[in-house]
């Protein structure tokens, strides 16, 4: 399964470091159990609009990442810049 998060970041200092405040939460997601890859990327038209996308075995591999310690200490503070959205979607066709 795949999971994508948004993020609306506004423009100046709060976008400047949102990669870097962003890194941890990645690298505490890479070291749990079912993790397969993950990337960051920025809107090429709107560069306020972020996406966090990873990839899991399933969807509960997934969510038990999300509610590990050091997941939530380093997800929450960007929490409110979020976009409120479903994010986790079954693969259907392999690419």
């Amino acid at each position: 399964m795949i999971a994508i998060t948004r993020y609306r970041v506004p423009q100046g200092p709060e976008a400047d470091d949102f990669q870097a405040r962003i890194e941890p939460v990645l690298a505490a997601l890479e070291s749990s159990a079912g993790f397969r890859y993950g990337r960051l990327g920025r809107c090429v038209d709107e560069p306020d609009l972020w996406a966090l996308v990873t990839e899991w075995e399933g969807a509960g591999y997934y969510r038990r990442a999300l509610g590990a310690y050091e997941v939530r200490m380093a997800f929450i503070p960007l929490s409110a810049l979020a976009i409120d959205e479903p994010g986790a979607y079954e693969v259907v066709k392999p690419g």
